[in-house]
Parts: C-alpha cells; structure tokens; sequence
C-alpha cells in the first residue's frame, strides 16, 4: 500500500518570525493578528513580533473567559478569541453611499472605498472553515457581494495549527479541525523552538521563498506532528451531527425550546461572536437638518426583536421562537441554503452567552423524547 506522500515543510526559527512579518509589510500588506488588549487577545495591527500574545494562554468554559500569563515562550498557545475574522473581510458596519442637498439638487456618491490589502496572521482551523462557509454566502450565489468580493481578495491568509484546546471547542464533529488543510496561503505549527512552515497558494511560496528557509527535517516534522495530536486529543465536547438537519426539524415543538428561552436573554452575543452569522440591515442615516444621508449596512441579528419585523407586525414576538430560529437556521436549513451547516465548532456562542447556555447541550436535549406529562400538558 502506498504512503501519502508527505507535505513540503520548511522551518522557521522562533527567534525570526519578525522577518515574515516584515516580508508581508515589504509587499504591502496591513498585517493583522493576535494581541493582547482589555484583559482578552484580539485581533489587530501588528508591526513588530513582541505584540503577538507571547506567553499568554486562556481558559473558557460556558460563560466564562480568563486569560493567564504563564510565562512560556509561545506566541499561539490560546484557543478562540472573542474576535473573529469576520469583521476584516465583512465589517460590522459599513457605508454603501451617500446623498448631499445641494445648490444644483441631489448628488449621490458611492461611498465604498477600495480595500487595503490585509494579512490575516494566525487563522485557525475553525475559522478556515468559516471564511469558506461565508464564501460560499456571499461569493457562490446567485447574487455575489461585491464588497465582500474585493476585500476577499485583497487578502492573505496566514494559519496557525492549533497545539490546544478549549472546554468549548467542538471542531472535530463539524469536520473543521483542529488540523489546517487548504484555504490558507501560509500555514504555521509552532512548537518550542519555532514553526514549521507549508504554503497553499502560489503567493505563499512567494513569501516562504523569499525568507531563505530550510527545509524541515524528519525530528521538526515530528514535534509538530505532535502538536496537533495533542489539540485533537484535548477536544472533549462532542455533537452528533447525524441526522441533525431532520431530528430539529421534526422537533420544532418540543418543551426543551421552553425552557432553553427561559434562560436565554436574546442579547445576541452568540450571533455577534460567530464567525459565521451574516444577518444585516441597512439605515440611512441623516443630519440634523436631512441634507447628507448616508446608506450604512450594519450587523443585525435573528435574536433582536424587529429583526423579524414586517408590514404585518413582529413575527417572532417572543425569545423561543427567536432562539429557535437561530438554532435551526445554523445547523439545519442552512443546509437547504448553503449545503453545509452554519457551524464550524469554535465555541464562541457557548463562551460568550453571559448565562453559559451551550448549543451542544441544548440539540441532545431536543433530541430527547418528550416525557408523558409534558405531552400530557400540550394537549
């Protein structure tokens, strides 16, 4: 039987990580990754190696974020941050034109203006998979965003295997990751020495060639091999995606949605944290005196009330319903939209609900029969 053959892998001593960080400035690139700021490590600007979160880790549980510094020479030893990509490639707002009263009338303006080029530096797996699911929204339709198109390809996206993993973590049952296999440029697996280095697109070589690497021998190799064994065997919480689209949508009555809205605040976090989500709305927005209007696209979420609004009034008038829109809509009918689920299992909903409800949970529990008495009850 034949071996896979493996991957070309260079190696990248820790202590010169900051020349691709210059390799990527030296092209034009706004570099943006990982750092620390406010007591979480977000995403932006880096110029110099010493911002990246070096030596910081982090613990998340269902509500709760903390991280730690533990003194360790690691600069990717954390899991999910509260940011995501998303915002780099699909702002949260962003204005689309503009009118101003003048003298001669009306004079309409477009308002979109061209993109910087970014470097996306430190994409994990999970979030891999979420470029590409909103890819498939917003580039694969019928209709494809043109925004959303020129800022796509004005980036370059730089990965990070993951070596840990959080109590939220769930990519292994979305087919997500931990691992990085396509839809990056450049891909980096750190461990104590430094990084070995693959490339995926013909402008990662570029970049990896310019650097003057050697190639990773068989001892590097193994080390990162190792790294991303110890990511996988650190993910714990699983869910059954087995029939998931038909067991919600043959379950839209259950009680469990009861009693999942009596603990959720529809406070949308969960929405503004995924990756994924891409729920909009569009206001124009005046002066005081309503001679310059700006049209101005913003995130908008399925859990805020009048987002169901419609000349009839509020369809979805109470948080079940919402809650269960939400929930249906990422791991079923996106499906019937998309053909893929919503999900990629980062764990940011779970982390980031201020009351620690976890989507993993609250799918096993619809999946439940229901109990005698509360069928009882319905009736």
């Amino acid at each position: 039987m034949n071996q896979p053959a493996q991957r070309e892998m260079w190696w990248l001593p820790r202590g010169e990580l900051q020349q691709l960080i210059d390799a990527l400035h030296r092209r034009g690139y706004r570099v943006v990754g990982p750092t620390v700021r406010n007591g979480a490590i977000i995403y932006d600007t880096l110029t110099q190696v010493d911002q990246l979160p070096t030596g910081w880790t982090d613990t998340q549980s269902p509500a709760t974020y903390q991280i730690q510094n533990t003194h360790h020479q690691r600069q990717f030893y954390f899991n999910a941050s509260p940011d995501s990509w998303k915002k780099f490639l699909y702002p949260a707002r962003q204005e689309l034109s503009g009118a101003k009263l003048t003298a001669d009338g009306w004079q309409f303006t477009d308002k979109v203006e061209d993109p910087e080029s970014v470097a996306l530096f430190g994409v994990r797996g999970c979030d891999l998979r979420a470029i590409e699911i909103q890819d498939r929204v917003f580039l694969r339709g019928e209709f494809v965003d043109p925004i959303y198109l020129r800022r796509r390809e004005s980036a370059l996206i730089i990965a990070v295997q993951c070596s840990t993993a959080a109590a939220t973590c769930f990519c292994t049952s979305m087919n997500s990751g931990p691992d990085c296999t396509s839809g990056f440029d450049i891909a980096l697996t750190e461990t104590e020495a430094g990084y070995c280095v693959e490339t995926g697109s013909e402008r990662g070589e570029n970049i990896v060639a310019e650097l003057g690497l050697n190639t990773a021998d068989a001892a590097q190799r193994k080390l990162a091999a190792a790294e991303l064994e110890n990511a996988k065997q650190a993910i714990t919480k699983r869910l059954d995606t087995t029939n998931l689209h038909d067991d919600l949508l043959d379950n839209l009555e259950h009680s469990h949605w009861d009693e999942v809205s009596r603990r959720c605040l529809s406070c949308a976090n969960c929405t503004m944290v995924c990756p994924t989500c891409f729920c909009s709305t569009v206001n124009e927005v005046s002066d005081l005196d309503q001679s310059d209007v700006t049209r101005v696209r913003q995130w908008d979420s399925c859990f805020n009330l009048d987002f169901s609004y419609t000349a009839g009034g509020t369809v979805r008038n109470d948080v079940r319903s919402r809650y269960r829109q939400w929930l249906t809509h990422k791991l079923a009918t996106w499906q019937d939209q998309f053909d893929t689920t919503g999900c990629t299992g980062c764990g940011r909903c779970i982390t980031w609900c201020p009351v620690g409800i976890d989507l993993t949970a609250e799918v096993a529990a619809i999946r439940e029969p229901q109990s005698e008495n509360t069928d009882t009850a319905l009736q």
